[in-house]
């Protein structure tokens, strides 16, 4: 929503909006915009008479503010219903979908569209440094977006990738989430098909051969042409050399070598998709290999906040034991024998009903020490971490935790912060607390 209302203040419509708790990187992007933001929802913000509200998913009946607006009835709209009819409509839409990666992968596709002269607009679910921003309209006849699978609002419970109509779609991997509105992977399965069924037939899907659901998603019916990224696909990559770059491979024939600093097989897997997409779009390969070696990743991936007395510091938004998992493999690749220090806030809704909950202590087995965050979960995380041993540690209080953390680390330690949002501050209490250790 925040990357929408960026959107609608550079086509020239006055905006401002209005939510609870709104945490940077996203804040100060608003703030740097020129968008005002108002703290709750309070039905006198009736009174600056708007010509439209923009309702994100966030929201539901019972909410103050849109009971009003239905009383009176005031014009509304979802963001991705205003964003097609205002902004994509004319465009070629580049969509990634996924469970996971989502927000990377959209950034290097429009990285590498970007690096080629092709000025795309974009709309991505974090801020990609490279731009410095997650949203941007321009007039280029390209348009990337990070297609989210959740509900589109109260008033539209389709997920929200199904307004947006692409010609070119990345379907990434999917696993089971969002336990809140999907009662199982079946039913996430059958909104990928309602987005599949979007897809013309002079598009593209470029889907990971690796995942059985994204098989079961395409033989339910796929009238767009296909290929494939990952094991025994179409669009490969080798395994990684010492200093993290790979061979980018197409049908079994070398492109080029991908030469970064980023870590693991997801992001190598990300930008494999991301360069079969730009391809459709009409970028060489050599020259999205070329644009991948300036990629500079997605703030709170694996971003580094600093190094205190020798301990780094990284936080990162994985949130689901998959991401867990490949997130604390990819930074052991980088350290080797160092220790990592895993710090997770299970703050997801489907985290917080417990659904991922037995698959939780062997997503961060690779990690020397876990400690994490209880506050505000109705289920036993000791208990669910219990065959990780002594070296998993709960606390439901931020400033224990922080103790608890800066008193086990040492010299070379890796403490890598997951969360999908604020966790109270916690990055910036660890580094000062570091400092004064």
């Amino acid at each position: 929503m925040g990357g929408i209302a960026v959107i609608a203040k550079q086509a020239g419509h006055k905006v401002t909006g209005c939510d609870t708790n709104v945490y940077p990187p996203m804040s100060t992007q608003l703030q740097s915009q020129g968008i005002e933001l108002t703290e709750g929802w309070d039905p006198k913000q009736l009174e600056i008479q708007p010509d439209l509200f923009v309702v994100g998913n966030v929201v539901s009946r019972g909410n103050l503010l849109v009971e009003e607006i239905l009383n009176r009835s005031l014009p509304y709209a979802s963001g991705p219903e205003w964003l097609y009819r205002n902004v994509l409509q004319q465009k070629w839409v580049l969509a990634v979908a996924g469970t996971h990666g989502k927000t990377t992968a959209t950034s290097m596709l429009t990285w590498i569209l970007e690096h080629a002269g092709l000025e795309p607009g974009f709309l991505i679910g974090g801020v990609p440094e490279n731009f410095g921003v997650s949203a941007r309209v321009t007039e280029s006849s390209f348009f990337v977006i990070e297609a989210d699978e959740y509900d589109t609002a109260f008033f539209d419970k389709r997920s929200k990738f199904v307004h947006y109509h692409p010609r070119t779609t990345i379907l990434n991997n999917l696993e089971f989430d969002h336990a809140d509105i999907f009662p199982d992977l079946a039913a996430i399965e059958t909104q990928f098909h309602h987005l599949v069924r979007t897809v013309p037939g002079n598009g593209l899907i470029i889907a990971n051969g690796s995942e059985m659901s994204l098989q079961r998603v395409l033989d339910r019916g796929c009238w767009t042409p296909v290929e494939r990224f990952g094991v025994k696909a179409d669009w490969q990559g080798t395994s990684p050399a010492a200093d993290g770059s790979f061979e980018v491979q197409l049908k079994g024939k070398p492109q080029g070598t991908v030469r970064w600093d980023l870590l693991g097989q997801h992001n190598r897997l990300n930008a494999i998709a991301a360069l079969a997409a730009a391809r459709h779009a009409g970028v060489p390969i050599d020259k999205g290999i070329q644009a991948l070696g300036h990629f500079r990743n997605v703030k709170r991936r694996m971003e580094l906040l600093g190094t205190i007395k020798g301990v780094t510091v990284y936080d990162d938004f994985a949130h689901h034991p998959t991401a867990i998992e490949t997130t604390i493999a990819g930074l052991r690749s980088k350290v080797r024998d160092a220790r990592i220090i895993a710090v997770l806030e299970p703050r997801s809704n489907t985290m917080k009903m417990g659904v991922m909950k037995e698959t939780l202590a062997p997503s961060l087995s690779g990690a020397d020490l876990v400690f994490c965050y209880t506050g505000g979960i109705g289920w036993d995380a000791k208990g669910a971490l219990a065959t990780l041993g002594n070296k998993a540690n709960c606390f439901d209080d931020i400033e224990k935790i922080v103790t608890a953390i800066v008193s086990a680390s040492r010299p070379d330690d890796q403490i890598l912060v997951m969360s999908n949002g604020g966790f109270g501050g916690i990055h910036g209490k660890l580094l000062r607390a570091l400092a004064d250790k």
